[in-house]
């Protein structure tokens, strides 16, 4: 938002017209507070709208799922019925799966959730081809500023891209540390820093106290909150889970079954390790981003004069990594080309922060916090290309900076502005 009376158009918006006009279920999972029950009853503007955060909502529907929903179904007509938290009645989903199994409408079904209301396997597989799940992130800065989405991804995948077909906006140092220091919340991002960090710690607790029951009965939340805060120092780094269970003191499979519910509740986003096959090459830990680099910084009790010198500026490198990795992975599902995310590594040190994958074509991505680049910025996605596991495709390398110029290094390599995310793109 812009003010508190005005709506930032989201991207997805004709996705989700789409997904309703060719399925008979649309599951829009994503985080809590990132727009979804504005984006499919405020702008939407079609279907009846009921939401089970009511407690006697929820009870009568989990009293009797069937009757209650043939009931809600039965003077509709053409619209959906529209289930806001979805997730918190278990026996929902079973009940939906019986009226799309009878009736082949389309669009009979928009459920939101922070969490997928279809968990259990054998329900979701008996509705491939019935349901289309979509993805509400926070805000993008192309939505902040009112810009359409770009298609750099595609741009990258063009066998010869070429830098007069982009653009970037001006934008100096500070501006963009106030954009990550901000996130992509809509009724929050707009506060002034001190409540607007209040509100997203808030925010952090509610999901440990709230949504996670919906997924995993934790006994003690402290642990799990704990948990949250050591992510939050590690955003956009390899995980080493034994180090962190010794630090934390809990066991291994704890540890790993809470990352697990803070991925399905879309606080958290895994980037696996690429392989080329060569397995004894290349490192395979995951890497995990914080969905929110608002709530990353408030977490840090990161402020506007954090990352400089005599700070915290190293941390303005791993933060902003995972900036450009979050705006890359929304403007996904909008490009023409499908592709997939990794990271990649070797045993002798040599990495890609980002790759881009989309079959035939490969796209490395590095993040550098600073104005300046230089052709050693290169030196990993040149060799990576030439002698390293990506000769046999076609590859493209970008280095993402804090400058203002866009510049080719040769090889297919450019270095862009990271303002070139929500720039005008024309090819």
């Amino acid at each position: 938002m812009t003010d508190q009376n005005t709506y930032l158009t989201r991207h997805m918006i004709p996705e989700l017209r789409d997904a309703l006009a060719n399925s008979r279920v649309v599951n829009l999972i994503g985080p809590r507070q990132v727009g979804k029950t504005t984006l499919v009853r405020d702008l939407f503007g079609v279907g009846k709208f009921i939401t089970l955060d009511d407690a006697a909502t929820l009870s009568a529907i989990n009293a009797d799922p069937a009757g209650q929903l043939a009931n809600l179904v039965a003077d509709l007509g053409d619209t959906p019925l529209i289930i806001d938290e979805a997730q918190r009645s278990i026996d929902l989903s079973l009940a939906i799966k019986r009226v799309v199994d009878t009736d082949r409408r389309k669009g009979q079904f928009v459920l939101t959730g922070s969490s997928n209301v279809f968990t259990t396997a054998n329900v979701a597989d008996s509705l491939a081809g019935r349901m289309r799940t979509l993805k509400l992130w926070p805000l993008t800065a192309a939505e902040c500023m009112r810009q359409p989405v770009s298609p750099l991804i595609d741009w990258a995948l063009q066998k010869t891209p070429d830098l007069t077909q982009i653009s970037a906006l001006p934008m100096t140092r500070n501006e963009y540390i106030d954009l990550m220091l901000r996130g992509g919340y809509p009724e929050v991002r707009n506060l002034k820093l001190r409540p607007r960090q209040r509100q997203y710690r808030d925010y952090v607790d509610s999901v440990v106290d709230r949504d996670v029951a919906d997924i995993l009965r934790i006994r003690k939340t402290d642990a799990l909150r704990r948990l949250i805060d050591q992510m939050a120092a590690r955003t956009g780094q390899e995980l080493n889970i034994a180090e962190l269970c010794k630090l934390l003191q809990i066991r291994r499979e704890t540890v790993e079954q809470y990352l697990d519910v803070l991925l399905r509740l879309s606080m958290l986003v895994k980037l696996g390790a690429w392989t080329s096959g060569e397995g004894k090459r290349e490192i395979k830990n995951a890497k995990y981003h914080f969905v929110d680099s608002g709530i990353v910084c408030a977490l840090r009790r990161f402020r506007d004069n954090a990352f400089d010198i005599g700070s915290h500026p190293e941390a303005l490198g791993s933060i902003l990594e995972s900036y450009v990795f979050n705006e890359l992975l929304r403007s996904a599902p909008l490009q023409e080309e499908d592709v997939r995310f990794y990271h990649w590594r070797s045993p002798d040190k040599r990495e890609i922060d980002i790759l881009i994958d989309a079959g035939d074509a490969l796209v490395g991505v590095e993040v550098k916090a600073a104005a300046t680049v230089a052709a050693d910025d290169f030196r990993h996605l040149k060799w990576f290309a030439s002698d390293g596991p990506g000769h046999t495709r076609k590859f493209t390398g970008i280095v993402f900076y804090l400058g203002e110029q866009r510049l080719s290094f040769g090889s297919n390599c450019f270095a862009l502005p990271v303002s070139t995310l929500w720039g005008d793109v024309r090819f």
